[in-house]
């Protein structure tokens, strides 16, 4: 399970051009022999398959090192740091796999007639796709191959690309987002788009939540930029909030809405197994003191100060039944950590409890981790857009500073995150014995989102400086599963709760094969940036 992927091997499409038409996931591990060419919607199939994790990113990187710089969880050991460049090759290589068949579609999508039916649907939904992957590889390097790459089956020239800096990589896909907003056209689904569009299986075909998704990630980025390019972030900030443009929504005032862009296993017929691999071999990771203070409002062991519902969601009890954080920051004194609270014996009747006699730590929820089949591979929650708007209008970037909208879009958040997790623990179930979550976990019924606005209410700050910190606290506990964006929002603020010193860790060394292969180019990266250490901030942190 280390390298492989759950879906189709990414394979430069002129090289060998397959799947004929696996609209879904299903074609795993078949023998692509006989396949001369490939559909269109066979390499968009392929090209969205490439959104789920790796298990070698999971393990060696959110694993080992996001979720303890992050704080949303303690590493009670470092077993595995010597192997993050297992995790960085297989990140890289998934990028630039799939960016193969990505240029491959855009020569297609140039070579038709500009009046083909759909096309510019097609064309924006690959854009937006584009932008997702290389905005995430960019943020983990800094400055990436990216103009010149995934031509090299085409152009020799170009087996080895210039790196371009992050600054032009952002502006230019923010552009291309832009682009996707102002040309999707629901109203145009006809052939080939109707074809196309059943290979879809982000939003099976449903444009308005493409357009969503497009502004959506736009307005993520923008504001990530936004301590170095204040006026160019303000500028695309302003356009989506002032003209209304159509985002995910999380939650519409008194109603929940729960848009997401997830790929949802069981609706598109694949076996997310990674996860629980990562977890099973690493096993190292615990529920951290920092995030449970967010939580409960004291250290009972018997949850009793517990007030968010997302404490039975993200976590367990330990193996006698009590909750226990390792603290972030241990020391002579800190009991080691063991058990075996990711073990698939778990999922056997009678046997849910077991979670080893070392466990003497609260685990990851083993639902969370384990079924394969119901949790989702997020890319964004409507929540999350929400804990933005309401940055927005809390710092008046983009837009007229505005506290009460900016407390109202903040309560949505909260409202939209809480119900969304409950919503995918309601349906999660165990793949071997079929336990249901709500079956085997009680969430007690006085614990609710009004109990998190009880304390996290902004009616509750005093400065600010405090209001912001609210804002930046729920957008890091509703991104739980999403350790590479929590990443992203600690590099960027200073708000976020933490134990201890400061982050320390910006960014990730490129993989081996770029200084053994392009090396010119890889060491005038290196030294534009100031070095390879993860030390060195990359482009958009502030000073």
């Amino acid at each position: 399970m280390k390298t492989k992927h759950i879906f189709f091997l990414a394979l430069f499409p002129v090289l060998v051009l397959f799947f004929s038409c696996t609209k879904g996931f299903e074609e795993i591990n078949k023998d692509p022999d006989g396949f001369t060419t490939a559909s269109d919607g066979s390499l968009f199939n392929g090209i969205i398959g490439s959104l789920v994790l790796t298990g070698d990113e999971q393990m060696y990187l959110q694993n080992e090192i996001l979720y303890k710089q992050t704080q949303q969880a303690a590493l009670t050991s470092s077993a595995w740091g010597s192997a993050t460049s297992i995790g960085i090759k297989s990140v890289w290589s998934n990028y630039y796999d799939a960016l193969a068949e990505i240029r491959e579609l855009e020569d297609r999508f140039s070579a038709k007639d500009p009046s083909t039916a759909g096309l510019n649907n097609m064309k924006a939904m690959l854009k937006v796709v584009l932008a997702y992957k290389t905005f995430k590889l960019t943020d983990y390097f800094g400055d990436i191959p990216f103009t010149e790459a995934g031509y090299g089956y085409q152009n020799l020239a170009l087996l080895h690309p210039k790196y371009d800096t992050q600054r032009e990589i952002y502006l230019f896909l923010l552009n291309e987002l832009k682009w996707a907003d102002e040309n999707i056209n629901p109203a145009d689904v006809e052939e080939p788009f109707n074809t196309f569009k059943t290979f879809d299986k982000l939003f099976n075909g449903d444009l308005v939540k493409w357009k969503k998704f497009a502004n959506s990630l736009r307005l993520r980025y923008a504001m990530r930029m936004s301590e170095k390019e204040a006026a160019l972030a303000g500028e695309i900030i302003k356009d989506i909030l002032d003209n209304h443009k159509m985002v995910l929504l999380g939650y519409d005032i008194l109603a929940p809405v729960l848009e997401s862009a997830c790929l949802w296993p069981s609706s598109i017929g694949f076996k997310n197994q990674s996860v629980n691999w990562a977890f099973r071999e690493q096993k190292n990771l615990r529920m951290g003191s920092n995030l449970w203070h967010q939580l409960s409002v004291n250290d009972s062991s018997d949850g009793s100060g517990i007030f968010d519902p997302r404490a039975y969601i993200f976590f367990e009890t330990n193996n006698t039944n009590k909750w226990a954080p390792y603290p972030q920051i241990p020391d002579g004194n800190t009991l080691p950590s063991g058990g075996i609270p990711y073990g698939e014996h778990r999922d056997q009747v009678g046997s849910f409890g077991l979670k080893g006699e070392e466990c003497i730590y609260s685990p990851f929820n083993y639902f969370l981790i384990r079924d394969e089949d119901n949790v989702p591979v997020i890319l964004m929650t409507g929540a999350e857009v929400h804990f933005l708007k309401a940055e927005a209008y809390e710092r008046g970037i983009g837009v007229v500073v505005n506290k009460s909208t900016a407390e109202i879009e903040y309560m949505n958040g909260i409202n939209a995150s809480v119900e969304w997790w409950k919503m995918v623990a309601d349906n999660s179930k165990l793949p071997l014995s079929g336990m249901k979550f709500p079956e085997m976990i009680h969430i007690p019924a006085n614990i609710d989102v009004s109990t998190v606005l009880n304390h996290f209410g902004l009616w509750n700050a005093t400065t600010d400086d405090e209001r912001l910190k609210f804002i930046y606290t729920q957008r890091w506990l509703d991104a739980f599963r999403q350790p590479s964006e929590a990443y992203a929002e600690a590099r960027r603020i200073k708000l976020l709760p933490r134990e201890g010193d400061a982050i320390n860790h910006f960014r990730f060394p490129y993989p081996q094969s770029e200084a053994m292969y392009n090396t010119k180019n890889y060491t005038d990266a290196v030294q534009r940036q100031g070095g390879e250490s993860p030390d060195v901030k990359i482009w958009w942190i502030p000073n």
